[in-house]
């Protein structure tokens, strides 16, 4: 049975969901309805109401047309409420909050870094730490954010996760070597899981030079949906073009990866070079 994560009441995001679900049913409107005039479907409408899905701007607007002025709420002041929320950047919170929860198998690439979803603690910290204009108390909501992605990985139903790392990443030093040994300790452990799969990639594979990225596969015939990587801002979307470019990528890069045995033995190497 699935674990779902309890909802804070006093958040905006929760609020948002409630004064929706009020005036729509004070208005005598379905959900299908209000999604029609949202431009979204029935399902997306019902996870806003259930604070399961991030409302975008757009739908603020478009809800604060509908119900006027007179319902008393602002969905435009709660939808800036919930992206003043710290732990992460807004354009990330769509994936983290609405993409991994929900996907079905999860695949990713990652040429530089260990993947979020994999990293410890320790090593999300210091690479957060180094960040420019990092305060101890960003660093601190970042961390603990990266740390709440992980946990659909201990669901009774997780994904599957799929992962490619570069072999360079290996060898890359993030913090101490302890961090280091701390690190390939969980990459060993967590593929023990039958829902986890690590693969180290050769570091000739020009394929993925290109860049991190994600690819969610999602459950109700909902589009496959993915995350491409950029020092700005990340990009998400399931247009169709661009994730059947992701997904060649990504098949691409996985041409170069040594079969997860040899990967392990790999990790197992580099952490006793770490001392």
């Amino acid at each position: 049975m699935e674990v779902v994560p309890a909802l804070d009441p006093a958040s905006p995001r929760v609020r948002f969901g409630v004064e929706l679900r009020r005036l729509r049913e004070a208005a005598q409107l379905s959900q299908a309805a209000v999604a029609s005039r949202l431009g979204c479907t029935q399902t997306q409408v019902s996870r806003l109401e259930k604070a399961t899905r991030s409302p975008s701007k757009s739908d603020a607007e478009r809800l604060d047309r509908l119900f006027g002025a007179e319902s008393g709420v602002s969905f435009a002041r709660l939808y800036e409420r919930i992206t003043a929320q710290p732990g992460g950047p807004v354009w990330f919170r769509s994936w983290a909050e609405e993409i991994e929860p929900t996907a079905r198998v999860l695949r990713s690439w990652d040429p530089l870094l260990i993947p979020g979803l994999l990293q410890t603690e320790t090593y999300a910290r210091h690479l957060f730490s180094l960040e420019p204009r990092a305060t101890a108390e960003v660093v601190q909501n970042q961390v603990e954010a990266r740390m709440r992605r992980q946990r659909i990985l201990d669901r009774d139903n997780p994904p599957l996760v799929l992962v490619l790392i570069d072999a360079g990443v290996l060898h890359r030093k993030v913090g101490e070597a302890e961090v280091m040994r701390e690190q390939f300790d969980r990459l060993l452990k967590i593929v023990e899981r039958p829902a986890v799969s690590i693969q180290i990639v050769d570091p000739d594979c020009l394929p993925g030079l290109a860049g991190a990225f994600m690819i969610a596969e999602l459950p109700d015939g909902n589009p496959v949906t993915i995350h491409a990587d950029s020092p700005a801002q990340g990009h998400v979307t399931a247009d169709c073009e661009l994730v059947a470019s992701i997904q060649e990528r990504y098949e691409a890069i996985r041409l170069w990866a040594y079969p997860e045995r040899a990967s392990l033995k790999m990790i197992e190497k580099a952490r006793r070079e770490w001392t």
